[in-house]
């Protein structure tokens, strides 16, 4: 049976130089960095190396980033220190937003009492932003959190704009870029975001680990307590040989950026050719099926099969060996339909399935021929 891996916004494979850099650090560079010996000191010096280096990529400074479990703690330490410690009263968000914000921003409407405001959104799920300036407006002390790239159908937000926006309003701006960062490149002093998440595993580094940009003087607090640890905002013993996988792992994803994406992106208009040939009813969620503001490295599919045989879609994929996704990975394993669909598709299109294949570097064109004929063979199945 082929083994096929079309899940990569769930998470990706570690590059062959991260999983050696990474074993190089857990062998020789044990010792901990708040220690002030020499075995202390070298993963001291290592720690901080990376962080400038992972600065350098946004053109901010090391002090603005801090170093974090993944995405979702760096979601959580933006918007729960907005609230409880800079005055934060109201949120703007939208409905297709990671479940990292969704609930965290309910659990502070519980526990705060802040009040949320929800986007609209334009057919295909792009934030509509004259109804965002109206809700600026009319807020007081807003934090606004928009994610950059949806992790789902792949929206590409107006970044820079929002954060203009935001600026004009004195309002704090916080994106989820873990599925832009190492895949897009960007000028954080051109992109005025006051906090921004990112997760390794998305971008071929490890599990467990990740960032927040911190813009400077923000006055954000920390949500673990203990020790001194990322400057006071991170309590506890930092993951060095994650810290230093997830730097190899950006360093590789920025220099052959151009070059991946090029090879990603002919990927997935390859995909799409071959599905509108083999299955002609086929259609795209969101604006997927081009490039314009929207990722390369995703699609969204939208599958002409009978309604009654979507349940047992995904488990033939998963019999012939292709990994995929119905929603966020996250949320995979539900019987719920993806909260971003249903936002988005009207009752007809939900109720035929839809599938989101992710790619990567190393995916090929024969992988995708492989699918497309798993595909067509199931929508002609009895």
């Amino acid at each position: 049976m082929k083994s096929v891996y079309l899940d990569n916004a769930a998470t990706t494979a570690l590059r062959p130089e991260v999983v050696n850099r990474m074993t190089q650090v857990l062998s020789e560079s044990y010792g901990n960095a708040s220690s002030t010996h020499s075995f202390g000191r070298l993963s001291k010096a290592l720690l901080e190396q990376c962080r400038k280096n992972i600065a350098s990529y946004f053109n901010v400074s090391a002090s603005e980033i801090v170093f974090t479990s993944g995405g979702t703690e760096a979601d959580n330490l933006a918007l729960r220190s907005a609230v409880r410690d800079l005055g934060v009263t109201e949120i703007i968000t939208s409905k297709i937003e990671h479940h990292a914000v969704l609930h965290t921003a309910e659990q502070l409407q519980r526990e705060y009492n802040t009040v949320i405001h929800y986007v609209d959104l334009k057919d295909g799920g792009h934030v509509d932003l004259s109804h965002l300036e109206e809700l600026l407006q009319a807020s007081n002390k807003p934090l606004v959190s928009l994610m950059h790239v949806n992790n789902e159908v792949g929206n590409i937000l107006d970044i820079k704009t929002v954060a203009n926006l935001c600026k004009s309003y004195n309002a704090l701006f916080h994106s989820d870029m873990v599925q832009s960062v190492g895949h897009y490149k960007m000028d954080l002093q051109e992109i005025q975001v006051d906090f921004m998440a990112a997760s390794a595993h998305k971008f071929h580094g490890p599990k467990g680990v990740g960032f927040c940009f911190i813009r400077k003087e923000s006055g954000l607090k920390p949500l673990i307590f203990g020790g001194e640890q990322e400057r006071g905002y991170r309590a506890g013993t930092e993951s060095i040989h994650n810290i230093v996988g997830m730097d190899e792992a950006l360093k590789i994803a920025y220099t052959q950026l151009e070059e991946d994406k090029a090879y990603v992106s002919e990927l997935k208009d390859y995909f799409i050719q071959q599905l509108k040939i083999y299955l002609p009813h086929v259609s795209f969620n969101g604006t997927c099926e081009t490039h314009a503001n929207s990722t390369y490295t995703l699609v969204n599919v939208c599958l002409p099969i009978a309604p009654s045989k979507a349940p047992m879609l995904q488990f033939q994929l998963d019999l012939k060996g292709i990994a995929c996704s119905r929603g966020s990975a996250c949320q995979s394993g539900s019987s719920q339909q993806s909260h971003v669909l249903t936002e988005i598709l009207n009752e007809d299109r939900l109720k035929q399935p839809s599938v989101r294949f992710s790619f990567s570097i190393f995916n090929t064109k024969e992988e995708l021929d492989y699918v497309v004929t798993v595909l067509k063979a199931f929508a002609e199945s009895n």
